[in-house]
């Protein structure tokens, strides 16, 4: 990955990320999801990062969501 992204949210859950990936690209922000959870024993993250240009905007959208809900 470039070192122009940044990740601005990370959860365990595969399908939260996927919602949160949504969501961002709704809003015209590029977003990639990684993840970085282990499929034999089911621990560790899923990372959406976005541009570091889109980094502010993309926090925020996501906060206004999780306030909202």
């Amino acid at each position: 990955m470039e070192k122009d992204w940044v990740c601005i949210y990370s959860t365990d859950k595969v399908h939260l990320a996927e919602i949160a990936r949504g969501i961002l690209e709704e809003n015209e922000i590029e977003t990639v999801v990684v993840n970085k959870k282990d499929s034999t024993y089911l621990f560790g993250y899923v990372e959406v990062y976005v541009n570091r240009d889109d980094a502010l905007s993309g926090k925020h959208i996501l906060r206004n969501i999780e306030d909202s809900g």
